[in-house]
């Protein structure tokens, strides 16, 4: 089976990429400047003390080199509402850290749900990944390639058009198939 960033890269360009659900990956997949890290633990101070390594190397390292860092974990979190905890208090010490402004997370997860959204409405797949994993974006590049996007408030509705043209069995087949 292959290792969870495997999965997760193949996740990236066979999923995220090939559905174009996020236009600015494939920038930073090419550049080769995307850090995918695991957390093999379920220790929740061992989970934090990752979440500040990675929040560190990302605002010491040179952004040509280090853009955005998913931050995988594949032996905790595995529900939802944990994991959102957990991703609050993620967030928690991004802003302890001074990191406001810099440095923002976005989240994914093998059963991630938007409030107020039916269960088993296909939007949810915008935000489905193989393991629950935080991703640390550098805001100044985000900004950056925002401001050449022509409609980046658009992006989250084109996602969901676009998975609901597609259906949910073809999503759950692509899905699945980048878990293989």
């Amino acid at each position: 089976m292959p290792s969870p960033q495997q999965q997760t890269r193949t996740w990236l360009t066979d999923f995220v990429i090939k559905l174009n659900l996020c236009p600015f990956a494939s920038k930073v997949l090419d550049e080769d400047s995307v850090r995918i890290a695991v957390c093999s633990s379920a220790n929740q101070q061992e989970m934090v003390q990752q979440v500040l390594a990675e929040l560190d190397l990302l605002v010491q390292s040179d952004e040509k080199n280090l853009s955005t860092s998913l931050l995988v974990f594949d032996q905790a979190l595995a529900d939802f509402y944990d994991y959102l905890d957990f991703a609050d208090w993620a967030h928690d010490l991004l802003l302890e850290a001074g990191l406001e402004g810099v440095v923002q997370i976005a989240t994914f997860h093998p059963q991630y749900l938007f409030a107020g959204v039916a269960e088993d409405d296909v939007s949810h797949y915008s935000n489905r990944s193989p393991y629950p994993m935080l991703h640390f974006i550098r805001e100044q590049q985000l900004t950056e390639a925002i401001a050449f996007h022509p409609d980046p408030e658009g992006i989250p509705d084109v996602n969901i058009k676009h998975l609901q043209s597609l259906g949910l069995a073809k999503v759950l087949s692509l899905l699945h198939k980048t878990t293989q």
